[in-house]
């Protein structure tokens, strides 16, 4: 069975900034299905089963802040027996301009602490990722991930939402390559 993971950090304080674009198209994937994402207290996480891309998934965000977000992956890939190929981790990237949506079938963590977080734990950078530009931050990088979109800037962010989920969806239909072939050449938004 896949495993979906959108990273984000925890709280109210977090919601709707940079960062957690990658717990939100999780939330938007459950919500597609008609999912609720329950708290699963042992595993760190939220978490729910749901028909996503024609195939029964679990859809997770880790409960833990994003930079030690791996103890909460290792356990939800340890709970539900997965592999690394069988996992799918959706995250920001500020490589990426606003907009953009990569899908990777694994590699490096390019700096991302939370993804940094994943590899170490899991001891493998073998799992596909979906990658979401939120840009480059203007000064303070901290700053720019941990701040909210600007208002020209929210219709790109909820367009990035809803492509990231549909790449989601193309894994598991078609694939990580197939996946890579449609939306890695697309347009931003």
């Amino acid at each position: 069975m896949k495993l979906i993971v959108g990273l984000g950090n925890p709280g109210a304080e977090y919601e709707g900034t940079r960062h957690n674009i990658g717990a939100e198209v999780v939330e938007l994937l459950a919500a597609r299905a008609g999912c609720t994402l329950a708290r699963k207290w042992r595993l760190k996480a939220w978490a729910g089963r749901a028909v996503v891309g024609g195939a029964t998934v679990t859809l997770a965000r880790p409960r833990t802040y994003m930079n030690v977000s791996g103890a909460a992956v290792a356990s939800l890939v340890r709970w539900f027996d997965c592999e690394a190929d069988d996992l799918i981790v959706v995250s920001d990237d500020i490589a990426l301009e606003l907009g953009r949506v990569r899908v990777r079938p694994g590699g490096g963590a390019g700096g991302h602490k939370g993804l940094e977080s994943i590899i170490a734990c899991l001891g493998t950078e073998g799992f596909a990722r979906v990658r979401v530009g939120i840009g480059a931050p203007p000064g303070d990088q901290v700053r720019h991930v941990l701040g909210r979109f600007s208002g020209p800037e929210r219709a790109a962010a909820d367009s990035a939402r809803q492509r990231a989920a549909d790449a989601v969806e193309e894994i598991l239909r078609s694939g990580v390559h197939g996946a890579m072939n449609r939306f890695n050449a697309g347009p931003a938004g």
